[in-house]
Parts: structure tokens; sequence; C-alpha cells
């Protein structure tokens, strides 16, 4: 699914507003006024490690944004995976206009390309099996879009996006409703038609979430034997999802456990941005 054209609009203004002062360009970026106003360049960026590269919509608008006579030419799409040294894009036009939007673009790519690229490590461990990877709510605030479609660049699938699209009753939201089945029941009753997941933290709460007609059942912080166990109780009647503390070393043993989802908020909270850098011929 593409970024919604208004959302990748409103992001870049906001991100340019923030280096301009929401000043225009010429007016904001005092440093590229050093430059001969009809200076001419030539650019380039290029990814420093490989990656999966994400954010080419974002790149465009940005110098759009900033000077829509810039030349842009993205040489590679959503998705793709890049060697190190790569070229990205290339500018042609105002140097100005280049240099002021240069780090607002960049910015985007090493934060989305950063998210694919952890995403695609963590789908390549699960190769073999049947678990699908899932992200989570724990998302940079206003980014959440942009960083979800990055994990599905990267191989990954999307939990739900908000609070809106799912019912994920947890350990407060069981205790506030007075237990799982009441929690449940007044889930189908306000939204029958949206899929209800209870997480639970011991074997006697997924018998009471089945009982209850959960659709998806969280095991959170559950070892390997224990997911075993639930594998077993559950007996296909809900969908599983394993959660709480996943890393890349241990991936593979908690699917080899019979889950059919991981989620894990490392995708999108403890990303590593990619390292790209821009030069002028």
């Amino acid at each position: 699914m593409p970024i919604p054209h208004t959302l990748v609009s409103q992001l870049v203004t906001l991100a340019l507003g923030e280096d301009l002062n929401y000043q225009s360009a010429e007016n904001g970026d005092i440093t590229a006024q050093l430059i001969p106003v009809n200076e001419q360049a030539n650019a380039k960026v290029i990814t420093r490690e490989d990656c999966i590269f994400c954010g080419k919509d974002l790149i465009i608008e940005v110098f759009k944004q900033v000077d829509p006579s810039v030349v842009v030419n993205v040489l590679v799409n959503d998705g793709d995976a890049v060697k190190a040294n790569s070229t990205l894009f290339t500018a042609t036009g105002s140097a100005r206009a280049i240099l002021t939007a240069e780090r607002t673009a960049l910015n985007f790519v090493q934060t989305l390309s950063g998210t694919a690229t952890t995403t695609a490590h963590y789908v390549k461990e699960l190769a073999g099996t049947k678990t699908q990877l899932l992200d989570t709510r724990k998302t940079i605030p206003g980014l959440r879009i942009l960083q979800k479609y990055a994990v599905k660049c990267g191989g990954g699938a999307n939990h739900r996006i908000g609070l809106y699209d799912a019912f994920l009753i947890k350990e407060n939201h069981i205790a506030a409703c007075g237990g799982i089945n009441k929690a449940v029941a007044q889930a189908k009753q306000n939204q029958p038609n949206k899929p209800i997941e209870v997480e639970v933290e011991s074997l006697v709460d997924l018998k009471q979430a089945l009982d209850a007609g959960a659709d998806i059942i969280m095991l959170d912080n559950f070892n390997v034997e224990q997911i075993k166990q639930a594998v077993v109780v559950t007996n296909k009647r809900a969908k599983l999802e394993v959660s709480g503390n996943m890393t890349l070393q241990t991936l593979k043993t908690y699917s080899q456990a019979g889950v059919d989802f991981i989620s894990s908020g490392a995708l999108t909270k403890n990303l590593q941005s990619i390292d790209l850098s821009m030069r002028f011929d």
C-alpha cells in the first residue's frame, strides 16, 4: 500500500518548517544564502551500507516543496535491496535548493530504510516457518504510517494501525472490565466486526480467552515450553501471537514452537538509521 500523498505532503511541510523556521527556502536557509543565487549543481546521494531502501515519495516531495525546478531522479524503488556505495538518487539544479533540501530528504530515507532493513533481517530469520512478523504501535509520534509502510517494504506485516481498527485487550483492560469473559463479550457487543485480540500471561488466562471467543491471543513473555503447551491447548481455535523481548537471535526458536505471529516493537522503536551521504560532482 503506497503512503497517501496528502500525508507525505503534510509531513514534508512540517519537517521543512523545523529547518526553515516556517519561512521560505530562500529566507530560511542562511547558509545556502552564501552561494550565488544562480549557481547550479549536480548531486548524488549514496548509501554507505547495505540496506532495504524506503522513502522515494518523500525525496520527491521534499525537493518539490523546496524548489520544483530541481530535477530529481530516484534510481531505486521502495523495498529494493541496495548494496553499500550505490547511488540512491541524483539531483540537478539550484545549488542552494539542493543543499536546503538535502538533510530533510535524507532524514526521512535514513529512518525509513533503517526500519525496512531491520525488518528484512527479522523476516530472513523466519524463512521456512509459518510465522508472520508483525510490527507494533511503538512508533515515532507522527511517523507511524511511514514506519509501518517501511515494515512492509522490509517484508513484514502490520499489526493494528491504531486504537480504532482492532481490539487489543491487555492486563489493565481486563482488570478494569472485570475479567476476560466480560471484556471480550463487551467488545463483541460494541464492535461485532472488529477482530478481538487478548493478551494473556498464563495457560489459565489462555483457556479463558479461548472460551470467550477471542480471535487472536497474545502470549506475553511465555517461554518456549509454555508456548508449545499453548499451541496444543489452543488447537487452532484462535491465532497465537508471541510478544515480549523478541530478538534476532531468538526469533526462529519461538517460531518453531508453532505460533502464527511474532510481534516486535524493535522494528520501529530500536531502529538503526542507515548511513547516507550527498556528494556534489
